[in-house]
Order: C-alpha cells, then sequence, then structure tokens
C-alpha cells in the first residue's frame, strides 16, 4: 500500500489515526476551502451595505411574518457577512453531513481488501493483516473527500447569496445573514431596482432561516439519509479489475503514483455499484431536499406578490442560477451522484402552492398551519407520489374539520 502514501499507524497529515475521530478533520476542510478562496476577491462588510442589508431583512421579515407558521428569532447583528465568514461558518456542518460517506467508502474498500486477500501470495499472508489496513483506508478516504469538499465549499463561498442560501441546516446556531459582494455578482446586468434585489434575497433566506430553526429533526433526517447511502456502499471487483487493467495498460493508470491513483477515483474508474437501499436512501434525500427548496420558492412567492414589481425577474434569475451554475447541485452529484432536478423543485414548490391554496378555503391562518404542520416530523412530508395528487395528500392526512372547505 505504499503507492497511497499512507501506512497503517499514519493519519491523513502524518499523526495517529483515532478510529473513534471524525474521518473528515474540519482542518482538512478549511484547508481546501481557504485555498481556493485565495484566489477570489474578498471584500469587506462596508457600514452602507449594512444599513443596505438591515433595511431589507426587516422588510422582509414584515413581509413574511404571516405566511408561516414559524416564528422570527431575533436578528443577529451580524447581518451582512463576508464571503470567508460564511465558509468558516459552514465548515462544521459539512462535516458532519458528509462524514457518513467518507465511512462508508472506506468500510466498502476494506471489504473488497478482504475479498481479494486469498490472491496475496503465501510469503506475504504473515504480514498481511486486513484489520491494520481500515486505519489506512480511512486516512485516504478522509484525505480524498476532504480535499474534494473543502475546494467545493470555497466555490460556494464565491456563490451564494446568504448563509441559507444552500437550502441546508448547516449552522449549529441559526441566523439571519446576507453577503453582499455576491448578490453584486448575481444582480450584475438586471438592471433591477437594487433594494428590490435585496429584499427578494433577504425573504428566501428569512424563509429558510425561519424553517431550520423550528425543524431541528432536519439535519439528523439529512444525515441519516447520507449515512443509509454510505452504509451501503459496495464495489464490484471483476469491474475494477477490468477498469485497472485497461487503465495502466493506456498509462491512465500508475499505482505508485498516488496522483494518478486519486485522479481514477475522481473520474469514477471506481464507482460503487448502486444498491436498492442506496437508490432509496438516495431518493428520499432527493426529495427532501427539492421539498426544502420548493417551500422557500412558495413562501417567497406568496409574500412578495403585490410587493416587487420585479418578483417575475427576479424568480426567474433565480431559477436560471439553479439551473446552470448551482455549486449545491454540482457537490452532491459529485460525491453521491445525486443531482436534485430543477423540474422537482419546480414540483414540489407547486405542491406547497396548492396545499396553501386548497387549505385557504378555511382561512388564511389555517391554510398557514395546514401547510407548515408537515414539517413536524419526516412522517409527514409527501412522497414524490404525492406531488400529483395534494387534493388526495390533504385528505388522507388532515383531520375532517380541517378538511371542512375541500368538502
Amino acid at each position: 500500500m505504499s503507492g497511497f502514501g499512507f501506512t497503517p499507524n499514519e493519519g491523513v497529515f502524518g499523526g495517529p489515526i483515532n478510529e473513534g475521530s471524525p474521518m473528515l478533520a474540519t482542518s482538512a476542510l478549511r484547508e481546501g476551502a481557504r485555498k481556493f478562496l485565495a484566489t477570489h476577491n474578498d471584500l469587506p462588510v462596508g457600514t452602507l451595505d449594512l444599513a443596505k442589508i438591515s433595511e431589507a431583512c426587516t422588510i422582509a421579515n414584515t413581509w413574511i411574518e404571516d405566511k408561516t407558521q414559524f416564528p422570527m428569532s431575533t436578528f443577529n447583528s451580524d447581518l451582512a457577512w463576508t464571503r470567508r465568514e460564511w465558509m468558516e461558518s459552514s465548515i462544521p456542518g459539512w462535516q458532519i453531513l458528509v462524514e457518513p460517506l467518507a465511512q462508508g467508502m472506506a468500510e466498502a474498500l476494506v471489504k473488497v481488501m478482504g475479498q481479494i486477500s486469498p490472491d496475496i501470495p503465501e510469503e506475504m499472508r504473515a504480514s498481511f493483516n486486513i484489520e491494520s489496513f481500515l486505519p489506512v483506508m480511512r486516512g485516504f478516504m478522509g484525505s480524498l473527500i476532504a480535499g474534494q469538499l473543502g475546494q467545493s465549499i470555497g466555490a460556494l463561498a464565491i456563490n451564494v447569496t446568504s448563509a441559507n442560501d444552500v437550502a441546508l441546516p448547516l449552522f449549529a446556531k441559526n441566523g439571519t445573514h446576507l453577503i453582499p459582494q455576491n448578490i453584486a455578482t448575481w444582480s450584475e446586468g438586471l438592471d433591477l431596482p437594487e433594494q428590490e434585489v435585496l429584499i427578494y434575497l433577504a425573504l428566501r433566506e428569512v424563509a429558510a432561516n425561519r424553517l431550520f430553526a423550528h425543524t431541528p429533526w432536519l439535519s439528523d433526517y439529512l444525515r441519516d439519509l447520507i449515512t443509509a447511502y454510505g452504509k451501503g456502499i459496495t464495489v464490484d471487483i471483476a469491474a475494477i479489475q477490468n477498469q485497472a487493467e485497461d487503465a495502466l495498460s493506456s498509462g491512465e493508470l500508475d499505482i505508485n503514483n498516488p496522483d494518478s491513483i486519486t485522479l481514477a477515483i475522481n473520474n469514477g474508474m471506481f464507482q460503487p455499484e448502486q444498491s436498492p437501499a442506496q437508490a432509496a436512501a438516495l431518493s428520499k434525500l432527493e426529495m427532501a431536499l427539492a421539498l426544502i427548496e420548493g417551500w422557500i420558492d412558495h413562501v417567497t412567492e406568496i409574500s412578495a406578490t403585490d410587493r416587487l414589481p420585479s418578483l417575475s425577474a427576479l424568480q426567474e434569475t433565480h431559477r436560471r442560477a439553479r439551473i446552470t451554475s448551482s455549486p449545491t447541485q454540482q457537490l452532491f452529484a459529485s460525491l453521491l451522484g445525486l443531482e436534485v432536478s430543477p423540474r422537482k423543485m419546480r414540483e414540489c414548490a407547486n405542491f406547497w402552492r396548492e396545499i396553501y391554496i386548497l387549505s385557504a378555503n378555511n382561512d388564511a391562518e389555517s391554510a398557514v398551519s395546514i401547510r407548515d404542520h408537515r414539517w413536524e416530523d419526516p412522517t409527514l412530508l409527501p412522497t414524490a407520489e404525492d406531488l400529483a395528487d395534494p387534493v388526495g395528500f390533504l385528505a388522507s392526512t388532515t383531520v375532517p374539520d380541517d378538511l371542512s372547505g375541500l368538502l
């Protein structure tokens, strides 16, 4: 295993490995993210920026007040963040979220080595202990994923317009934060009033913050789905052998070159098979992410309708950015092979809109309550099949009194 650059008792950075410690060290993520961000400007937050964002957040909070049952906590003082502040604050959340994937990949590779150990020459078997390679694989996969994830976090830092723009509950402490430098880039060429842009993005941030602050189970739920995916990782040895032989003969893979091995893995040479259990976990994860995005889209829309003249243009800009250059989408695609389709997000936004409209036959307050009640725990959320039948979903999940306006 010397070709990987590790020995069984060495960690990713040369220190001893404690199997109870995280594979994805936050220091490794931070190093990769900082290196990426160092190649881009990171402007400080000015007094004028803070004043404009504070005003936009105050307006957004007022407009959204009766559009969700999730109350707003007191505004934090640092409403405006730099790119680096977002990056530094989000890293612990990314580490917790993605750790199970690294663990699953390491364990899968150790299982592969256990399966090929009978082929090891007799004279080498006495010194071969499969258990000793778990720390090696933990270190290797931790290093590989940390490098990839760190760069992705750095890329996100130059694109996200607010703390919760990635639509994931990443932060240990909920708060509302907008990133003025990235907002300026996002709105370039739109020829729209600056205040309307700020209010629209503030509405999205306030909506996301309210949702995450009052769904404490959500981060664990997403992590459990990634854990289920990670535990199910298996590797087709025959397929790997065929790929490796082809790559070795073509010169694409050099077993004595760690960079060559890393490149081969990143290019999908050792892509694990996807089991039915993994496919189910990814389907649930895609649905959860789409429901979050769809809810934010819907609540933002009903809060801004008849108030923001540029709402349609702003929504279209956001949709285009999500389709063409979403770093979050790219991150999940590279790590999990998961692509949350824009169509699924639109379907979820339409679903929440229909639930709200149908329930509003009672009154607006009931409509908000019935819709947001679905976020009390994951068992109340709709499935992919429910999206096409909001009426049936309501009829099967709501007490009769709530359905009086639908009969």
